[in-house]
């Protein structure tokens, strides 16, 4: 098994230089530095697991959120949920709460026509690629109650950390998206 890579510092705004950051990611920063929002930013290999993940939430000193693709079972609809990376998921919970008959997971070419990311790189901010508003996005209570909230930068061997005042005030109504708040319970 390959030994998990984690930069054990703590940066705060985008990468000093643009060598081996894809397009995708410095759009990220560019969006970020356009709204004055203030991130801190931890480097790490692909964080697969919770122990990964862990190590990633130890470098930026805050927990991890989740970021899921979700869609009905026609593929008619899509969702983004964010949700407390120590949730547990459960699709009837969110299908309840959204009227929403049978959801599952979206696969890796819907991520890409949608979205512009690969698995492992779902996140709030590749709602910038949804230009044509295909995709809703709903936050969980335990997300939006939270000072912080953590994503990828549209590709995940980094994640960032910002305000959810933040994300909530300055980068979804730049990227013209109205979450639906959830409460999704907590599972033993």
């Amino acid at each position: 098994m390959e030994e998990f890579y984690m930069d054990p510092t703590r940066y705060h705004g985008r990468p000093a230089s643009a060598a081996n950051r894809t397009e995708q990611e410095l759009a990220c920063y560019d969006l970020l530095d356009r709204l004055a929002v203030v991130f801190a930013r931890a480097d790490h290999g692909h964080a697969d697991t919770i122990e990964q993940c862990k190590r990633v939430e130890g470098v930026l000193g805050a927990p991890i959120c989740k970021n899921l693709f979700l869609c009905n079972r026609q593929k008619t609809q899509f969702y983004l949920l964010m949700l407390a990376g120590d949730k547990v998921f459960k699709t009837k919970d969110l299908s309840k709460q959204l009227g929403v008959a049978r959801l599952s997971f979206a696969g890796p070419e819907e991520m890409r026509e949608y979205l512009d990311v690969t698995p492992g790189s779902v996140t709030v901010l590749a709602l910038k690629n949804d230009r044509d508003h295909r995709v809703q996005l709903v936050i969980d209570q335990s997300v939006a109650a939270g000072a912080q909230v953590s994503c990828h930068p549209c590709i995940n061997t980094s994640t960032i950390l910002l305000s959810t005042r933040d994300l909530m005030d300055k980068v979804l109504p730049a990227l013209e998206h109205e979450p639906v708040l959830v409460d999704l319970p907590w599972n033993a």
